[in-house]
């Protein structure tokens, strides 16, 4: 087999930096980064990874908080073909135990607060531990600044393995989705065309980057552009606010929009520069949609996308090419394909519910030393089972686009009759005095499974759950309406802002 260098995601990145490497790729509030100061530090990381002698292959897991250098340690893996672990900086000792004994990774990167229980986590699988602050300070640093600079990529197929995700494991163990330099590299080139990324693009980068959205989405795409980020360690709206003026595009979750329009500062004048607001990783709510389409006259772009998969479907960003709609996730990207079908695969029609099943150059090979759970995922005709709920089509929505009306293990079958909380939750979000609501089922003697409702009032606003109830059986068949509602002020999430309805069978399965 012949081995191109481009095969390499890295050095694709690195071909479409711009031809003045001087120019500022990465802004942050203390110091600027060019794109010369990517490769050099990358190369210095690179060498030093690979200076570890850990065999090809080997991966790296990384568990500290947002910097630019975490950004080009991330890149260094790439160039040394290593395997990119990114872990979640909110996963706990026995959280990250259970990674590390599956991964067996040969080199851990940690915060230096958690030098200790990691490295005996790490003594375990005989791995090195470096540390890494949020300054981009540590052992890592300190020990890499002597290396040499200029290291040639690693060439590899587009096959080789890049990184390795974990899902969340909210339902059993935790799987690792294997995603290759070809899966990454794809979905960044066909991102780049459908959202038009420019050369002269400036993203607003306030994402984590452990997860698919900061990390794949957002950094690989603003360097396939050769596009400059300010970023960010978190999201504020404070900041936000600050260099909104100076942007040109900006992804986030619901909750950034959200706070971003109880702020009485954020304006059309403040976003009059972006080009482009970019929401994912939870749904929008459509009230969210249209009231920041009513204070900016922009309409956020919403897109479907998983670990597994990276993005799989986007709502326009060409105006000729149709519009962006409230409550859709848009249309399949180019050369990725997406259909809805029943319990035995066959495509349903258009405007019914069912699964949602996958398939392209973007879609990961299978999970981490779970072979039986990867071919239980696939069908016999190759295409991924993402385990959500969707239709193409439906009421004022064109054929071909596609809305996600839930996860299949949220589904709730009371009395026998399937219930989408999606459709439900829809209809409670609409009433006066809601600002979101979240449904479950719960176990019940009779029904097999209840509806249970848990609603957010606005602020200011008293929801009395009986009221809720009585209007709900106005709106909506029998067997769909809640046996319970409860008001609560808010609705547990995980850090990329989905609801997390396990936390809430669990406390309201009683």
């Amino acid at each position: 087999m012949t081995l191109l260098p481009s095969a390499n995601l890295y050095a694709a990145l690195s071909a479409a930096f711009p031809a003045d490497r001087t120019a500022i790729a990465i802004e942050t509030p203390e110091k600027n980064y060019t794109w010369n100061d990517i490769d050099t530090l990358s190369g210095q990381l690179a060498t030093f990874l690979t200076g570890l002698n850990v065999p090809a292959g080997s991966r790296v897991a990384v568990q500290v908080e947002k910097s630019p250098v975490a950004l080009m340690l991330y890149l260094a893996t790439l160039r040394a073909g290593l395997v990119y672990l990114p872990l979640n900086t909110a996963y706990r000792e026995a959280e990250v135990a259970y990674f590390i004994q599956d991964a067996e990774p040969a080199i851990v990167v940690c915060d230096p607060a958690n030098q200790g229980w990691v490295s005996e986590l790490a003594n375990g699988v005989g791995a090195h531990v470096f540390t890494l602050n949020e300054a981009g300070q540590g052992t890592l640093t300190e020990a890499s600044a002597s290396c040499a600079s200029d290291f040639v990529t690693v060439a590899c197929p587009a096959d080789t393995l890049a990184a390795i995700l974990y899902t969340s494991g909210t339902t059993g163990r935790s799987k690792g989705a294997m995603l290759s330099h070809g899966n990454l590299l794809a979905n960044a080139q066909v991102l780049k065309t459908a959202w038009g990324w420019r050369s002269d693009d400036v993203l607003l980068h306030m994402l984590p980057i452990f997860h698919v959205h900061g990390l794949f989405v957002g950094a690989n795409g603003a360097l396939l552009a050769g596009a400059r980020m300010i970023w960010l360690p978190k999201f504020t709206a404070d900041d936000a606010l600050r260099y909104l003026p100076r942007a040109t595009l900006m992804m986030g979750v619901p909750t950034y929009y959200v706070r971003l329009l109880a702020e009485p500062r954020f304006d059309k004048a403040v976003c009059a520069s972006v080009r482009l607001f970019i929401s994912g990783s939870a749904p929008l709510l459509a009230e969210t949609f249209r009231a920041f389409e009513e204070r900016t006259g922009q309409r956020i772009l919403e897109r479907y996308g998983m670990s597994e998969t990276n993005m799989l479907t986007s709502n326009p960003y060409r105006a000729e090419d149709g519009q962006r709609l409230a409550g859709t996730v848009g249309r399949p990207l180019p050369g990725v394909g997406v259909r809805v079908v029943n319990d035995a695969d066959a495509i349903v029609p258009v405007g019914s519910i069912g699964h949602v099943q996958v398939k392209g150059p973007n879609v990961f090979s299978g999970y981490w030393r779970m072979p039986e759970k990867t071919r239980q995922e696939f069908t016999a005709d190759g295409w991924f089972r993402t385990g959500d709920l969707g239709r193409f089509g439906g009421e004022n929505t064109p054929d071909d686009y596609l809305s996600i009306v839930g996860r299949s293990k949220d589904l709730i079958i009371s009395g026998g009759f399937n219930v989408y909380p999606k459709e439900i939750e829809e209809v409670i979000d609409a009433l006066p005095g809601v600002q979101e609501s979240a449904v479950i089922g719960v176990p019940h003697a009779d029904f097999g499974e209840a509806v249970v409702a848990v609603v957010v009032p606005r602020a200011g606003a008293h929801l009395d759950p009986a009221p809720l109830q009585a209007e709900l059986k106005q709106r909506l068949a029998n067997f769909k309406v809640p046996k319970q509602v409860h008001v609560v002020d808010t609705l547990p999430r995980n850090t990329m802002g989905k609801v997390q309805k396990n936390v809430l069978r669990t406390q309201f399965q009683g």
